[in-house]
This record gives C-alpha cells, sequence and structure tokens, in this order.
C-alpha cells in the first residue's frame, strides 16, 4: 500500500513505518515517544541516568546498609509549621493564653497526653518516638522547610541535597524501582537534588492518589492502542534508530542515553514496578482504616512502595501555618492525618514491616508560645516536635521536652544535624562521608552532627 508523505501515520501514533528511508527524516526527539519518556516531573531521562551509576552505588554501599535496621524511609512532611501545643506536646497547666483551646486525651505511655484531636495516635503511641526539643533558628517557611529536608542550614553558597537524594545516590535501584519518590509531587526546592546531579532528583507521581478510584501515575503506562507487542516492536525499533544516529553522530552522549531507554522499557515494561503503583490492589476495608481522604490515601501508597522496593518515599499533608483560629483549623485538619497516621503504623506492624521501615513525621518549626489577638499562634523555630518510628528507633518514647510554656527545649535539645546523622545511621549510611559537588569540592553528608544513642535501638 502506499501514501503520500502528507498521509503517512505519525511515529507517535503507534504505527511504525517500514520505509528504510524514513529513518532519516524525522529528529531524534520523535523516538522518544513510548508513552512516558521525558513526562515526568523528574523527567524520566534524568532519573534514568542512575542506571549508569547505580550498580556502583549499590557496590559501594551494599556493605554498608545491609545490616542497618532501616531499608525504607516514610516522610510525612505537614508544611507551614504545626503547632505543638495542638498536637505533640499540649500544656493542659499552663495559663489559658499559652495552653490554648484545646483539651488533650491520654496515650498509650504512661502519664503523657497529645492533643484531642490525636485519639487514634495516643493509642499507639506505644510504636513510636515524639520528640518534642526539636529546635533550630529559622523562623521563614522556606529556611525551615531547608533545615528539616537537608539537615543543613541554608547557604548563600551551595545548595545541599535532600534526605531522598541523598539515599538515592548511596542506596542506588531495588527491584527496578525509583529509590526516591515524592507524593503526589516534588514540595519545594530543598526537596531536591543540591549539588547532586539530578539523576539522584524525586520521581514524582504527578497525580494525587486521593482519587483512588481514578488515580494512575502520570505517564507509568503504555499510551492508548499500544499493546505489548507493539511496545517490544518499539523498543527494537528505538534500538535500529539509536544505532543510526550514533553511526552518524559518534557521540558518547548517545551511549549514555541508550542506557537510559533501557531502564525506561525495563522500568515501564516491568509488571511488579507497575504494581508498586496500583493503588486499586488494595481492598477497600484497608482504604477504609485509612481514609478515603489526602492524608490516607497518600499514606496508602506510601506504604505500597516502601513494600515494593522504594527507599524513600516523601509526602505532605495539608497547611499549617495557622495564624488564625488554630482551633478551627486542628478540628478541620487533624482527624485525617490522626487515622492515617495511625493506621500507616499499625499497618507497618501488622506487616512486618515496621521495624525495617524508618517513619518521620516533621514540619518547618513550630509556634510562638502565647496565643495572638487572632486565636492563633505564630512563627516559633526555638522548641517544636517531631515524631519517628520504626527502623531501629526506640518504641514508646517521649524523647527531650520543652518548658512549661513550649517556650525553649527543658531538655535533650535536637539539632537538625543531629537528626540527620541518626536517621541516615539508621538507613547505613555514614553521615560522615563526603559527596563531591561541582567543582570537585567534598561535602559532609552532615556536618556537626551526631548519632543520639537515646533515640535509637
Amino acid at each position: 500500500m502506499s501514501m503520500s508523505n502528507s498521509k503517512r501515520p505519525s511515529l507517535t501514533d503507534g504505527t511504525w513505518l517500514s520505509d528504510p528511508a524514513h529513518f532519516k527524516k524525522p529528529n531524534r526527539r520523535d523516538f522518544l515517544y513510548v508513552g512516558m519518556i521525558g513526562a515526568l516531573g523528574l523527567s524520566l531521562g534524568d532519573f534514568l541516568k542512575l542506571q549508569s551509576t547505580a550498580k556502583a552505588a549499590e557496590v559501594a554501599t551494599a556493605g554498608a546498609a545491609k545490616d542497618a535496621p532501616a531499608k525504607a524511609v516514610i516522610h510525612i512532611y505537614l508544611p507551614g509549621g504545626m503547632a505543638a501545643q495542638e498536637s505533640w506536646d499540649p500544656k493542659p497547666f499552663a495559663p489559658l493564653e499559652y495552653r490554648g483551646p484545646m483539651g488533650t486525651v491520654k496515650t498509650r505511655i504512661d502519664g503523657e497526653v497529645f492533643s484531642e484531636t490525636m485519639k487514634h495516635t495516643a493509642d499507639i503511641a506505644d510504636k513510636i518516638c515524639v520528640v518534642r526539643s526539636m529546635t533550630h533558628g529559622e523562623a521563614a517557611h522556606e529556611r525551615g522547610t531547608h533545615n528539616m529536608f537537608t539537615g543543613y542550614r541554608p547557604s548563600p553558597a551551595i545548595e545541599f541535597p535532600s534526605y531522598g537524594a541523598v539515599v538515592s545516590h548511596e542506596l542506588g535501584v531495588k527491584n527496578n524501582l525509583p529509590p526516591y519518590v515524592c507524593i503526589p509531587s516534588v514540595p519545594n526546592p530543598s526537596a531536591g537534588t543540591g549539588y547532586l546531579s539530578n539523576a539522584y532528583g524525586a520521581f514524582s507521581l504527578g497525580s494525587d492518589p486521593t482519587n483512588d478510584k481514578g488515580f494512575s501515575v502520570r505517564d507509568l503506562k503504555l499510551p492508548g492502542g499500544v499493546t505489548s507487542e507493539r511496545f517490544s516492536q518499539r523498543q527494537s525499533m528505538l534500538a535500529t534508530v539509536d544505532d543510526h544516529f550514533r553511526k552518524l553522530e559518534k557521540s558518547d552522549s548517545l551511549d549514555a542515553m541508550d542506557t537510559f531507554y533501557q531502564r525506561a522499557y525495563a522500568m515501564i515494561s516491568s509488571k511488579e514496578a507497575r504494581e508498586a503503583f496500583e493503588l486499586n490492589a488494595e481492598s477497600d476495608a484497608t482504604k477504609e482504616k485509612y481514609g478515603r481522604n489526602q492524608a490516607g490515601m497518600r499514606m496508602l501508597m506510601a506504604r505500597r512502595l516502601v513494600e515494593s522496593g522504594v527507599r524513600f518515599v516523601s509526602l505532605t499533608y495539608g497547611g499549617w501555618d495557622h495564624h488564625t483560629k488554630i482551633k478551627d483549623a486542628f478540628t478541620n485538619q487533624m482527624p485525617s492525618f490522626d487515622k492515617a497516621f495511625a493506621a500507616l503504623i499499625r499497618d507497618l506492624d501488622e506487616r512486618k514491616m515496621l521495624d525495617s521501615t524508618l517513619v518521620m513525621v516533621s514540619s518547618e518549626f513550630g509556634r510562638t508560645p502565647k496565643i495572638n489577638k487572632d486565636e492563633g499562634r505564630d512563627h516559633y523555630p526555638k522548641v517544636f516536635s517531631i515524631c519517628l518510628a520504626g527502623g531501629g528507633i526506640k518504641k514508646g518514647l517521649i524523647h527531650g521536652s520543652s518548658d512549661s510554656i513550649c517556650s525553649e527545649p527543658a531538655d535533650k535539645p535536637l539539632s537538625v544535624e543531629d537528626l540527620a546523622m541518626t536517621v541516615y545511621n539508621r538507613l547505613g549510611i555514614n553521615g560522615e562521608k563526603k559527596l563531591m559537588s561541582s567543582g570537585n569540592r567534598p561535602i559532609d553528608i552532615v556536618r556537626n552532627g551526631k548519632v543520639v544513642e537515646d533515640l535509637i535501638v
């Protein structure tokens, strides 16, 4: 059958031409289309640069990580700066203007209480560790966020990599899945790769699993009308085209790009990799336990991902910058978090995964000791609370404390450097190791931090 050039099917509609001369007409970009390539937040092409370094990274760190208690991390980030007084560290005996408008609930730790909207979390308090003495000096949102995502205070001279990027660099790919995934997307610049290559950046879902019936990961499926057989034909054809370009251009970069394509094909064609993102594989009963809402579905997705082999999952929930009417804000927002977080901890525990999964709940800073004129609290970095669980962290522990009005740490202050060193230690990563930045400048993974022995088992 013959047809004019104007009626030829395109190279991206699932039909490949048999005319060898046609290979000379399209540009190289035409051959990138296999449903997903070049379309992710971190483009899959960027992510797939990991292929050329992942094996070396795995070999270099396998011994260090082999016996580590934590095999994966779920970082639950509450942007805006969540008030400790209305969550992990209520002050029921402080004067009303400090105590605030919320009541308390007893926990499974003798003598300890959480805020009244955390009844489910209170019931699993014996499985978690609450740090009530987190501290740093940054009261601006961006700077506080940088601290909690990198373990470094911001510097005008260098961009530091996030926890997820360092884990991706050090531990590499497992089970053909991205080492670092953000749900639903990369939340802020501090969650990026800093001075490390973009190859270690986060794989972004690009879709929110809250709408679980219609949820699908952007670009992780074959385009409509493309069967597995046709996909294989495309792969073979792309190899032919790559060979053609290689001979014409004699460019070393093409060899590297071929590696990226190979990883793309492996990922899109891997049943296991695709199923890791398939939220509908979960039962209705499980979804109800977590809650069919933003907090519930994001945490359930995080559990599926670490169970399948993702090393580091970062997710965000809500907005916690409550300068006004803090009681209303917590009453609306906290119950969904409370239910989902408790379900996540129980689910990990029942699946025998909690001891090998480090769960971290953090926020950029705390809130002022005193309620303001608008019934809210303002930015305050001197003392706030975070939560750690599993992955070699002690259970049923309250670490440190704030003073009677939550104005400063009363004992055992925890710095961002010490937190970072402890998290990396649980993963089998040496925080004192130096990574190479641009200009061949060695930078400590963590600078001036120490592992907090009181936190770990």
